[in-house]
This record gives structure tokens, C-alpha cells and sequence, in this order.
């Protein structure tokens, strides 16, 4: 087996080690809740008061939009445009209902659908459902309309189609795709141009129509609700909503609502206020809902509006669901926690709130009797207490009505509660394998990281044990389960849980023991950060705050020891080298901490400076062209430059391939930017141009320039240059190899620019320029580190005596001393763990500079059009996720860097040559080492280790935020903090482990093997 395959034998281990670890600790941790399929009896109801409805709904309609006493002083667009049924609810009081509805979390819109139709809560992990929802199986108003032999129509977000493939009549469906967040009216226009004549055409049968707008929430994600694009949109609302009043009949019930609210910059998906702070008009032509007589104060809640002078009826959206439910004649869904809105039940309030408690106490009861029947231990004699509570008062008194209301809250509330529901068991395991995994790999660092001529060999070994723990493990597992099973059968956990953790576990005790754990050598290896940023999780406040504190970690940290090595350097040239270059990393790093989007508990202390208006600020969008040649020429004439490995294959990469996919994504994003602002016009012929020419550029980058160009650089990697003498001696001319200084490090560089130019094309033009400066930083800490080195060198040869003299440098013209080759068995490894912490702080650190947070609305959606005008497989997810995560791929990419940054192609051998000698004795073969003229070896090694420092660093990260998150999951802010963080931890560890896989199996693989084929008969 080959060396590359040894090494990325053991990262695949770690990674299956990783997943597994993960797959078992988020099995116990984001669990769904069980969704009972029991239906409603018929009967089961009231008179209804309108035999039908139009549900219409307006996507991310904030509450604000529509009520106008409450404005919101920074919105200088929404105010007050949607005026009808404030108008409406001010002359009609007994016809018209406004109301502030509290959307539950997370806020999106298939978790929305899901509430206002069922009646049920969302749970966490239920989000990633969105972009594939299943059909819904409970009992729902929809199920309750097609029993009832109801004629259904939908037109608008096909997000319904997914939870109701079959329920809507097929020649009155409508769908439009709603994932396309450019397309600000096809998808309205399309429900305008069904709706009407379905009004308005008399002889068109219909119970029950469901319009979804999709137009609000698309211009919020694309140019922010501030933008003059909002106020044109709420204006056709507002007629639209118009038309639709004046088609209604006496006999139909109209029921408007936002399925989630957003936030300032215009996303949902959380638990803002703004997110949650949705609204909800109901409205009768002809027939009053209410009477004249008072509601009970003890039915209704007020809440103050943010940036609202006086307080407004407040209701769950949910309650909708009870509420129309009864109006229709229909019977509350089984699954149904919300509770009727009083304000709409004039006689019969007394019957719909007995049928309404009754709903949600039988629901409890039947949840209580299935196997998911024990999460409701804990709240069970709340409930007791809350329901026993409305036989002690009297029958239909005031007293009485509150008794039931308080019964429907109190339920509402325990089961809020209930479904943060967990498996400690599993949790347990998943902690437990994620633990040994983190000590194992550990120990494997430690090892592998320590000079050995043998270490494919110990790397072998160490597999061979793994595979045989894992073997065992998967033996022991099943019986277990056996056991178990037959004693003492376990909730929640099976056969395959149990093997899935008993394999990898056993192979890590193994590992462990072939590899025990050692104290680092030396303080440099010591991960003092890394316990600081993982201990950190334990806290909220450290948690919402580590875009401030990784910048703090990295500079103060990381780079302080470097600056003391550039201080104490032997020669100017090395003390010049080190300290400019961390002048130029810490100015790098600063500057990307200027852009940052904010978190709702990081106010009123944190500006969101990454958008502005719409994209980008105003000196971006002037900056980024020549930013990009800046960026382009550092890495061509500075850092390649500096070893002359800006030759052969480079020369046709940075000019052909790197400079113009650069521009080309910068300009993409650009008209991006001129398309979305109307910079020339509103022509939807212009807008169309704009849209095919940003589309092509993505295509002709990505396409036309990077796939021939990955094929050219795989052909011939390799950045190097002859250059011929004058002087001839003996009839030869002698030569000069330029860039043999950097043989490996070159190459491999241009490797990293292919995922550069992906994440630099997904990103948006703030993110470009935070990329930029993280590139350079990069760079720069390459120079860094390979200065310490010598710095390093120069100190053993100065002790050893072995410094023949000062020279203006080596052959790759980064040294300051010609230090006498030592024997090759003396070679050590270069790296250092501080060295992986510090590219691994950069890359959390450009994570949040280029506009995002732990948190599910600063996905940025825009991304997902990067190379096409729609969503489409699996291009818009591919560039989303880069968007997301592409700092985090390009720190895995970039591990190898560090290790052959500056490495000459030498015949090496490393350990102790005595230990050589006697090992070949012990194995009976030559003294003389089987391959001593590798010139890729410690190449290999050192990438290895490299890969797998990074790796364990984001490892325990992820254990961090998972023992956070499993200490503190009765923590108010559970699912607020450390939840998501945990979640994007998990994501992380994954992209990084993949990446890093790739970086060493793939890149650094073909580079090595060009290096042997062309320098092995030169210098071995």
C-alpha cells in the first residue's frame, strides 16, 4: 500500500469515527416528536357561521406591515402600506379582527404550513425539513375539508404540494416554484391571475381556497425589507387585497396571515421577535363574529410591538387553527395545542371552548397511552391540576371560561417544553464515542507526528488494531443487544445504535493503546487555545460572542509567539521576514473583523456592517475589481515570486485560470447588484440581459476555464522553470532550476486556488473582499511559519556546530544561513499544532467576516443562483453550502500548505539512525533503509500530520458544543444558542474532515508523484 494511502487511510478512519459519534449523540438530542394520526369524530363541533373560506397567505408578513399604530421608525418603506385591514378593523369592529400572531420556531414555512393547518408545534431538527417536506400524515383543517367531501383549491408556494400531495382539487392547483428568492412576481402574479376568476366566476364550486404570496418574503431576502422594492410590493398587496373584499359574498370568511415575520436584513428561520412577530387579519363582509358584550380580560393577552407606543392583541398562530376550524362547522384536528380566539365566538363561546379543551385533553391523553407516552411525565400534574380545575368552578361562568383557557395555555406550555425532548442514552453514547475519539486521534497525533523513518509502517499498525477493535466492538455490540433486549428492553435505541457505537469505540481503545497518550514536548505544543475555545461553549455569552473572540484567540495567541521568534531571529533578514509578515497578517485579520452580520443577543452592541442598502457597501462594489488584481499579483509576484515557482504551469494558472475566474465572480455579483437595485430601470428585457450575462460568467469560470485547467494542472502540476548558464564545462552547459525551492508548495497552492475560485463565486462581493484579505493573511502565515522554522533550524545548527556561514539566502530564497546538510536520519518534522490552531482560528474567523452566525436566517439564500436563474439540483445547494461553509473548506484544503510550504524535493530519512540500524537487525534485512531516496516522504508525513491537527481541532470543537449543549439542554436558551451551534459545529467537522481528506489523498498525492517522476533521477 502505497504512503499517500496510509495517511488517508487514517483520516478516513477519524472521519467515519467523527460521524458515527455524531449520527449517535444527535439521535438522542434533535428528536421529532410523534405525530399521532388519530382524526376528530364529525360531530365533534358547532354550527358553522360561513360555509367558506379564503385563506390568503402573504409569506413574511411582519406584523408592523399592517398595523398602523405600530410603526417601526427605521423602516422608512413598510409603514402603513398595507392599510386595508387596519382601515376595516377600525369601521367594521364586530367584522374585522386585526391581531399580532406568535409564529413558534423555527420560522420556516414548512414548519409554518405544518402550525396553521394542523394546529401542532414544530420541532428543532423539523427546519431541515424544508427543502424536501414530507406529506403530512396527522389530522389537519385540509384532511378535515376532504372528509367533509369540501372542494379545496390552492394556488401559489408549491411547498403545499409536499405536505398535501393529494388534497386539493386537480383542476383548481396551482403551484409555482418557491425557492427562486430573484423572482419577486411570478409566483404572486400567478395566484392573482387563479384567485379572481375563481371570485368572481359564480358558477366555479368552491369551499375553500389557499393563496400563498410569495413576493414580501422574496424582495425581504434579496434587497431587505427597507428596500423601495418592499413598499411597490405591499402596494399590490394592498389592491390585491382590495379586489378580493370587493368580490367576497356574505357567506365567505377571509382569513389573511404571515406564516413567519423577518428580521431587519430581511430573513426568518429563528426566534426573533420579528421573526415570530407575524399578522393576522379576519374579516366577515356580512356577518358579525362577535357580539356587543365584552370578552373576559382573563382570555386575552396584550403585548408592545417593538418600537410600538401602545400594546396589541396578541394571539399563537396556532389558535387559528381551533378558531376556523369551528367557524367552518368542522372539528378541531386531533394533533390541534391552539386555543380559540375568543373575540370571534359570540353565544357559543361556552360550547367552542369546551370542545376546545376537550380536543387538547383527549390529544394529551392519547399522546400519554403511546410509546412516546412517558415525555409527558414531568408535566403531567400541571396538567392534572389545570384540568381537574374546571370541574370545581361553575358552568359557563367567567370563572369557568378561564378554567378552560388556562387548561389550553398550560397544555401548550408543557408541551413546548416536552418536545426538547432527549435520549440520554444515546446522547451518551454519542458523548462517550466522541470523547475516545478525540483521545485516540490524540494519541495518533503525537505519535505520527514524531520523526520516524518507519511512520507507514506504525501508521499500519495502528489501522491493523483499529480494524480489529472494530471487529470486536461489532461482536460485543450485537450481544449486547441481545442482552438487552431480552432483560431489559431499551427505549429508543436498536441494534444498529449499538454497533454503530461498539465498533468505533473499541477500535479507538485500541488505537489508544497502541498509541497511549503523551505530554506535548514543549510548551509550543501545548493547545491551550483549543481548550480556551472549546471550554468556551460552556457559556451563552462566549457562545454568541465568538466572532469577537476567535479574532482575539488568533491574534493574541497564535501569532504572539510567532512575533517573539521574529524579535530574537539571528539575522535581519529573517527578523524583517517574520515580523513584516505578521504586521501584514494582523492587518489582514482586523480588517476582516470590521464586516459581521449580528446575532439578536448581541445587541444594541453590534452593528451589522456585511450588508448595506442592498449587497454590498458603497466602497465594495468601487474596490472589488482592482482588490481582486491586488490579490491576484500578491500571490504571482510575492509569495510565489520570492522562490521563482511563479514559472511553468503557474504562469498559464494565475493568468488564464485565477486572475479572470476572480473578476468574472466579482463582476457576476456585481450586476447582481445593478438587477437587484434598478440601477438601469425596471426593463424586464434589461433585467433579463443582466441576468443571463451574471449567469454566463459564473458558467464560463467555472466551466470554460476551470475544468481545462484542472485537467492542464493534474497533467502537469509542477511550477518550475530551467534556466541555462553561460559557463560550459566539459561540453555541458549547466542549468539552473528555478522554483526547486518550493517544488512541493507551488503546485499544491494552485490546488487551493480551484477551491478558492468556488467559494469566492458563491459568496457575495462583501464576502469576496473578506476572502481576499483571508487569503493574503494565509499566505502570510505560511511565510510566518516557514520563517520559525528556520529561525528553528538556525538555533540547532548554532548549537550543534554546524552553521558553515551566512549567505543571502538558500536555494528557494527564503533562508538567512547556510547551515551544513545535516544526515538525513536527523530530519525533523517542520510543524506544529500551534501552527494547525492558528489556520483553523483564521478559518472560523473568516466564517463569521463573510456574513454569517450560528443561526438559521443568515443563510444566504442568494448563493443558491449563482450558476443558474432557479433552483436546480444539485448546483443551488452545492454553491449555498460553499456560501456557508466554504472558509471552513478551505482551511481542510490548506492544512497540506503548511507542511510542504518551502520544502525542497530532498532524499530524506527521518528518526534516529541507530534505531534504524537495530530495527533492520531485529528484522533480519540490510542495515540500509529500503527506499532512502524518497524524495516525497517527509512530504507525506508532514501533510499527514498536518491534515489530522486540523482535524482534531474542529474534532474538539464539536465535542465542546455537544457537551454544552447536553449540560445545558434545560437551558432557557437551548435551542437559541446552543443548539444551532452544536449543529453548525457538527457541519464543520464534517466539511473540514471531507476537505482535508481531499487536500492530502487527491492534491497532495498528484504533486508528490510528479516530483518523484521528474527530480528522482536528478537528485536521488
Amino acid at each position: 500500500m502505497t504512503r499517500i494511502s496510509m495517511g488517508v487511510l487514517l483520516l478516513l478512519w477519524l472521519g467515519f469515527v467523527h460521524v458515527t459519534g455524531l449520527y449517535l449523540f444527535t439521535g438522542g438530542f434533535l428528536l421529532t416528536r410523534l405525530a399521532l394520526t388519530d382524526v376528530t369524530a364529525p360531530n365533534d363541533t358547532l354550527p358553522p357561521t360561513h360555509s367558506r373560506a379564503i385563506v390568503l397567505i402573504i409569506d413574511a408578513l411582519r406584523f408592523d406591515f399592517v398595523s398602523p399604530d405600530t410603526p417601526l421608525p427605521a423602516s422608512p418603506y413598510h409603514h402603513n402600506i398595507l392599510t386595508l385591514p387596519a382601515q376595516l378593523t377600525a369601521k367594521y369592529p364586530r367584522q374585522s379582527f386585526l391581531f399580532n400572531s406568535y409564529a413558534d420556531p423555527p420560522t420556516t414555512t414548512l414548519q409554518r404550513i405544518k402550525g396553521i393547518t394542523t394546529g401542532s408545534l414544530p420541532t428543532f431538527v423539523d427546519l431541515g425539513n424544508n427543502f424536501g417536506g414530507s406529506s403530512i400524515a396527522e389530522d389537519s383543517i385540509i384532511k378535515q375539508l376532504t372528509g367533509a367531501g369540501k372542494t379545496c383549491a390552492f394556488m401559489g408556494d408549491d411547498t403545499w404540494m409536499s405536505v398535501f400531495p393529494d388534497s386539493f382539487h386537480p383542476n383548481l392547483t396551482f403551484p409555482y416554484d418557491s425557492f427562486n428568492v430573484e423572482d419577486l412576481h411570478t409566483v404572486d402574479n400567478g395566484v392573482i391571475t387563479h384567485l379572481f376568476p375563481l371570485l368572481e366566476d359564480k358558477s366555479e364550486p368552491f369551499d375553500f381556497v389557499v393563496g400563498h404570496f410569495l413576493g414580501v418574503d422574496h424582495v425581504g431576502h434579496r434587497v431587505s425589507p427597507d428596500h423601495p422594492s418592499m413598499k411597490a410590493k405591499l402596494e399590490q398587496m394592498n389592491e390585491v387585497l382590495t379586489r378580493v373584499v370587493d368580490s367576497l359574498d356574505d357567506d365567505t370568511l377571509l382569513v389573511v396571515l404571515g406564516d413567519h415575520g423577518m428580521d431587519s436584513s430581511g430573513d426568518h428561520g429563528g426566534d426573533d421577535i420579528l421573526e415570530t412577530s407575524s399578522a393576522l387579519w379576519i374579516y366577515s363582509k356580512g356577518r358579525p363574529l362577535s357580539s356587543n358584550s365584552p370578552v373576559p380580560s382573563g382570555l386575552v393577552e396584550y403585548t408592545t410591538f417593538p418600537g410600538a407606543a401602545v400594546p396589541h392583541r396578541r394571539i399563537q398562530q396556532i389558535d387559528l387553527v381551533p378558531t376556523l376550524s369551528l367557524l367552518l362547522g368542522l372539528p378541531i384536528p386531533f394533533n390541534n395545542l391552539g386555543s380559540v380566539i375568543p373575540e370571534l365566538f359570540a353565544s357559543t363561546l361556552p360550547r367552542a371552548l369546551s370542545l376546545n379543551s376537550a380536543q387538547i385533553h383527549t390529544y394529551l391523553q392519547t399522546y400519554r397511552n403511546s410509546p412516546s407516552g412517558k415525555e409527558l411525565d414531568d408535566g403531567w400534574g400541571n396538567l392534572r391540576l389545570a384540568w381537574d380545575a374546571i370541574s370545581s368552578t361553575t358552568t359557563n361562568s367567567e370563572q369557568w371560561l378561564i378554567a378552560h383557557s388556562n387548561f389550553n395555555r398550560v397544555a401548550l406550555s408543557e408541551c413546548r417544553s416536552m418536545w426538547a425532548q432527549f435520549n440520554p442514552i444515546m446522547m451518551g453514547l454519542g458523548l462517550a464515542l466522541l470523547s475516545i475519539g478525540v483521545l485516540a486521534s490524540w494519541g495518533l497525533y503525537t505519535r505520527v507526528s514524531q520523526a520516524d523513518h518507519r511512520w507507514e509502517d506504525n501508521i499500519a499498525h495502528k489501522l491493523a488494531m483499529a480494524i480489529r477493535g472494530a471487529a470486536a466492538g461489532t461482536t460485543l455490540g450485537v450481544l449486547a443487544f441481545l442482552l438487552l433486549e431480552k432483560y431489559l428492553r431499551p427505549h429508543g435505541i436498536d441494534a444498529l445504535d449499538l454497533v454503530l457505537f461498539s465498533a468505533p469505540f473499541f477500535s479507538c481503545v485500541l488505537t489508544l493503546i497502541a498509541s497511549p497518550l503523551q505530554l506535548p514536548s514543549s510548551f509550543h505544543e501545548v493547545p491551550f487555545v483549543l481548550a480556551i475555545h472549546a471550554i468556551s461553549f460552556l457559556s451563552n455569552s462566549f457562545t454568541f460572542w465568538e466572532d469577537r473572540i476567535a479574532p482575539y484567540l488568533l491574534l493574541t495567541t497564535s501569532l504572539f509567539p510567532a512575533i517573539l521568534t521574529g524579535v530574537r531571529a539571528p539575522t535581519s533578514r529573517l527578523r524583517r521576514r517574520i515580523l513584516g509578515y505578521s504586521a501584514i497578517f494582523a492587518i489582514c485579520v482586523r480588517f476582516m473583523g470590521y464586516y459581521s452580520v449580528c446575532r439578536e443577543e448581541q445587541q444594541p452592541y453590534c452593528h451589522v456592517t456585511f450588508y448595506s442598502q442592498s449587497t454590498a457597501p458603497e466602497h465594495i462594489r468601487i474596490l472589488i475589481l482592482p482588490f481582486v488584481v491586488t490579490v491576484a499579483y500578491a500571490i504571482d509576484k510575492v509569495f510565489l515570486g520570492t522562490s521563482k515557482s511563479n514559472g511553468g504551469m503557474a504562469t498559464l494558472w494565475l493568468n488564464f485560470i485565477l486572475k479572470p475566474a476572480l473578476l468574472l465572480g466579482s463582476l457576476s455579483w456585481i450586476l447582481e447588484w445593478v438587477d437587484t437595485t434598478g440601477f438601469w430601470g425596471d426593463d424586464p428585457m434589461v433585467s433579463s440581459v443582466i441576468r443571463a450575462t451574471r449567469t454566463w460568467f459564473a458558467r464560463i469560470a467555472l466551466g470554460f476555464l476551470m475544468l481545462p485547467g484542472a485537467w492542464l494542472w493534474w497533467r502537469e502540476p509542477l511550477c518550475i522553470r530551467v534556466q541555462k548558464g553561460e559557463e560550459k564545462q566539459a561540453g555541458k552547459q549547466q542549468v539552473q532550476i528555478l522554483g526547486f525551492g518550493n517544488a512541493f508548495g507551488a503546485p499544491y497552492l494552485l490546488f487551493y486556488t480551484i477551491f478558492l475560485i468556488w467559494v469566492w463565486f458563491s459568496s457575495q462581493l462583501t464576502g469576496q473582499v473578506v476572502l481576499g484579505l483571508s487569503t493574503i493573511a494565509f499566505l502570510c502565515y505560511l511565510e510566518i511559519a516557514d520563517g520559525v522554522k528556520d529561525v528553528r533550524e538556525l538555533d540547532e545548527a548554532f548549537e550543534s556546530g554546524r552553521i558553515s556561514g551566512l549567505v543571502d539566502g538558500k536555494s528557494h530564497g527564503n533562508a538567512d544561513a547556510s547551515v551544513a546538510s545535516p544526515p538525513p536520519e536527523v530530519a525533523k518534522l517542520r510543524i506544529r499544532f500551534n501552527d494547525m490552531m492558528t489556520i483553523s482560528l483564521l478559518g472560523i474567523h473568516t466564517f463569521y467576516a463573510t456574513g454569517h452566525q450560528s443561526t438559521i436566517s443568515s443563510i444566504q439564500w442568494k448563493s443558491a443562483f449563482v450558476l443558474t436563474p432557479n433552483v436546480t439540483y444539485p448546483f443551488s445547494p452545492l454553491t449555498v453550502l460553499l456560501n456557508s461553509f466554504g472558509a471552513l473548506v478551505l482551511v481542510g484544503v490548506a492544512a497540506p500548505l503548511l507542511a510542504v510550504w518551502n520544502r525542497e524535493p530532498k532524499p530524506v530519512l527521518v528518526g534516529n539512525p541507530r534505531e534504524r540500524t537495530d530495527a533492520s537487525e531485529q528484522a533480519g534485512t540490510d542495515k540500509q533503509d529500503p527506499n532512502p531516496t524518497s524524495l516525497s516522504n517527509l512530504a507525506h508525513h508532514e501533510t499527514t500530520v498536518a491534515a489530522l491537527g486540523v482535524m482534531i481541532y474542529f474534532s474538539v470543537l464539536l465535542l465542546g458544543t455537544a457537551i454544552s449543549a447536553a449540560i445545558l439542554r434545560r437551558h432557557l436558551m437551548v435551542w437559541k444558542v446552543f443548539a444551532p451551534r452544536f449543529m453548525a459545529a457538527a457541519l464543520g467537522v464534517l466539511v473540514v474532515d471531507v476537505s482535508a481528506i481531499v487536500g492530502v489523498g487527491l492534491g497532495l498525492s498528484r504533486v508528490a508523484a510528479r516530483v518523484e517522476e521528474v527530480f528522482k533521477g536528478v537528485v536521488g
